[in-house]
């Protein structure tokens, strides 16, 4: 298989629907140690009115989605992924400034998330978006109460 290059990779955007369910699933199962549930994505996408799901497609194919959580004046990023053979491309950072776009469009004034404290390249990336570190939640996560570091950024 030849891998796609970062000036072969054409993306295009669009809003997840419940088709759309079992893609994102398999992406956040190729991502995450601790994956989200479907049932997770399912009561997003259908019944919580703050969440939206932004997928990314390569010729209709859909390659990463980033979850966010519009409440108020905030964005909250659930998720973001991409799939492990598109990364390195800077593909994930295409996605997350088409998601703050959106959240701007949407009346948000800032965006939160929480990340690894070792996932360096997601922190390096969202440095380079402007994000900034807060405060430290202990033991977030469930596999290895690893820490995790919240980052926001004014939008």
């Amino acid at each position: 298989m030849i891998e796609p290059s970062q000036s072969q990779v054409k993306v295009t955007f669009r809003v997840a629907t419940e088709k759309d369910i079992d893609q994102i699933v398999h992406i956040e199962q190729k991502s995450f140690t601790v994956p989200w549930p479907r049932e997770a994505f399912y009561q997003d996408i259908l019944t919580n009115r703050y969440a939206l799901y932004l997928l990314m497609e390569e010729n209709g194919v859909v390659i990463g989605y980033c979850g966010v959580w519009l409440v108020i004046d905030e964005a909250h990023i659930t998720n973001i992924a991409v799939l492990p053979e598109y990364r390195g491309k800077k593909l994930g950072e295409t996605l997350l400034k088409k998601m703050m776009d959106i959240a701007i469009e949407a009346g948000a004034e800032t965006m939160t998330l929480e990340v690894r404290v070792s996932n360096t390249p997601a922190r390096s990336l969202y440095k380079k978006l402007g994000f900034q570190e807060g405060g430290i939640r202990k033991n977030y996560y469930t596999d290895n109460q690893e820490d995790a570091q919240v980052m926001w950024v004014k939008l």
